[in-house]
């Protein structure tokens, strides 16, 4: 066949789909499609099995008696779309949550239909967004939320609270102020880690709580064993849950504490020599597992303990769930509704706490509720400062030399100084050797207190760096009174 002869089936292509969707660009410069009224966007660049705008446009040729073309035809009228998308507005795109106008959020209930879940100042909608305000992106982890329920009067919270194993009270509202965080696209929130003896439905109760976000296919899974698969898995949902850890290797901390707060990845893109694509990630996070073994304290900020009991009657997968999924239109329901309430409740946002976000929503929580969620958050925070100080000698070392200074007293010296102190304080009279893990350095020791600074800061202990004529030093104080609030110090 001729070139003359192929142009006019890339023309009636371009022609169709520029009139039949909407493509934009998003700022990493990835085109997208959408069909117009709809607020569902797909990359058209997507080679997937199932969905892929390729697949879409296909089908709309094919019922709109416009004709079945061959490959080549979609490929280079899509080349076309593509490069003249790339001179469009940017769009961003967002998955099950989004920002809407005047101060609104979005709730993706993943349906065929595009209907979703407006949460107002002054209460929330069901309806089908504008695609101008939201456009959803759509992956094979976006399970479909049922329609909530109106006017539950709370019941669903309750049915919630009944179906989970909560030890105590405090537990129930932190879970519930972790659930009313995932549903704002712009706050970050700790990581509920569920723990608990054996037979507690850790995994149970993990799963109920990311299914009130996820839907009914939403689950949890297995850690990745490196950060890449890691990221991927974040980038493609919304929230993730990772199921029965025992180890928490130092690089899964790490990109732990990034998903948490928010993080940028750059890959060289395939197939080129010199391009890169942005991956940009901040999900809501959740773990499961009985311990963890020693935690670090950057991710110990991050966590939010949620202890389990053993149920005292046991009952069949089969019967659970099916109770549970009739229950979830009126949990959902019930939890927008305290969404709401929270939201227009006026607080005070705790300045001494690293999550300060999430300390302000639970203030919140608790003018409109007086549920007690700001108190229970800080003795989790305290409890993970002792399992810190447990889980790190050095940590311990350093309290004990702190005994013996006197209230308000100072100490500065040299880190290689510091570092043989703490050292001789270790071995005592007996010489014990120091264990494995113990600073080699004075860089190390300084390097190590960085990340154990507000721990210790929470135990009374103020770790200050600077610098003299005669070079760097590190300074501890035991302020006179009680311990200080957490607080960072600049190194």
């Amino acid at each position: 066949m001729s070139d003359d002869e192929k142009n006019p089936a890339r023309e009636v292509i371009a022609e169709y789909a520029q009139s039949h969707f909407r493509y934009f660009r998003t700022a990493d410069g990835t085109v997208y499609a959408q069909k117009n009224g709809h607020p569902v966007a797909r990359p058209i660049r997507s080679q997937g099995t199932t969905g892929s705008h390729r697949q879409e446009l296909m089908v709309g040729l094919f019922r709109d008696g416009r004709g079945v073309f061959n490959g080549t035809a979609l490929k280079e009228a899509l080349d076309l779309i593509e490069a003249l998308a790339l001179y469009e507005d940017t769009h961003a795109v967002h998955i099950r949550v989004a920002p809407g106008f005047d101060g609104a959020t979005w709730l993706d209930l993943g349906r065929d239909d595009g209907q979703s879940v407006r949460i107002h100042p002054t209460g929330w909608d069901i309806l089908t967004p504008d695609p101008r305000e939201v456009c959803w992106r759509r992956t094979q982890l976006t399970g479909e939320l049922p329609l909530p329920a109106k006017d539950t009067d709370s019941k669903g919270i309750d049915l919630l609270l009944r179906l989970c194993n909560f030890a105590t009270p405090e537990t129930e509202c932190l879970a519930i102020a972790w659930l009313i965080g995932c549903l704002g696209p712009s706050v970050p929130v700790p990581a509920p880690f569920l723990t608990g003896p054996q037979g507690a439905g850790k995994s149970t109760g993990g799963r109920m709580l990311v299914r009130i976000i996820e839907g009914m296919s939403g689950d949890l899974r297995r850690a990745p064993k490196d950060e890449e698969n890691l990221i991927a898995a974040v980038a493609a949902g919304w929230v993730t849950a990772l199921d029965n850890l025992s180890h928490m290797t130092p690089d899964l901390s790490d990109a732990m504490c990034c998903i948490v707060t928010g993080a940028e990845n750059v890959k060289r893109a395939l197939f080129t020599d010199g391009d890169v694509f942005r991956v940009g990630y901040r999900r809501p996070l959740l773990l499961t597992g009985i311990d963890v073994g020693v935690i670090r304290p950057d991710l110990a900020e991050r966590l939010l303990p949620l202890r389990l009991d053993r149920p005292g009657v046991r009952r069949t997968e089969a019967e659970l769930w099916a109770d549970y999924a009739e229950a979830l239109p009126v949990v959902l329901g019930s939890l927008l509704d305290l969404t709401v309430k929270v939201r227009a409740a006026t607080a005070e946002t705790p300045t001494d706490l690293r999550m300060a976000d999430f300390a302000h929503l639970c203030a919140q929580l608790d003018t409109a509720t007086g549920l007690g969620a700001l108190a229970a958050y800080r003795a989790t925070l305290d409890d993970l400062n002792d399992d810190v100080i447990e889980g790190d000698l050095l940590a311990q070392t350093v309290l004990g030399y702190a005994e013996t200074l006197a209230p308000g007293a100072e100490e500065r010296m040299t880190s290689t100084e510091w570092l043989q102190a703490l050292s001789r304080l270790y071995s005592g009279e007996e010489t014990r050797p120091l264990p494995k893990g113990w600073p080699t350095t004075g860089k190390v020791l300084s390097d190590r207190l960085k990340r154990l600074q507000p721990t210790l800061a929470a135990r009374g202990v103020l770790i200050d760096a600077g610098r003299t004529r005669e070079g760097r030093y590190l300074e501890m104080v035991r302020p006179p009174g009680p311990p200080p609030p957490e607080q960072q110090a600049a190194f």
